[in-house]
């Protein structure tokens, strides 16, 4: 089983860019597949994106889409989400997330999780 560590989030304007990092640990981590969700004050976790296990194939919340980037590089164990013109309603914690049997836009199906790293997006 992996662990996983968020980071990269930060105060931004409207407008700019971020990238967050999510570092997994073990020898396993290629084996999975990772999602991306957030979470704002008083509103549930949603998803905003997920990458399969060889980054062949992604998924993105239409939200997000057009803005934001999921990669990974699995020699790194790195997975990262690029976020472009962002927007205000885009603050929230962010969270990395694993799950081994397929991917999945639902939080309900990771049972591994980063820390969560803060987006704020405000001018």
């Amino acid at each position: 089983q992996v662990q996983l560590a968020d980071s990269g989030g930060g105060l931004v304007h409207p407008g700019d860019s971020l990238r967050l990092s999510c570092a997994a640990s073990g020898s396993a981590f290629p084996s999975y597949h990772m999602g991306w969700f957030r979470q704002a004050p008083e509103k549930e976790r949603e998803f905003v994106a997920t990458i399969n296990w060889d980054g062949s194939v992604t998924d993105y919340a239409d939200s997000v889409k057009g803005r934001f980037t999921i990669y990974r590089e699995n020699a790194k164990n790195m997975v990262f989400l690029q976020m472009d013109s962002l927007k205000p309603e885009d603050t929230a914690v962010y969270f990395c997330a694993a799950r081994y049997f397929s991917p999945s836009n639902y939080s309900h199906d990771y049972r591994i999780w980063g820390q969560g790293t803060q987006v704020t997006v405000s001018s």
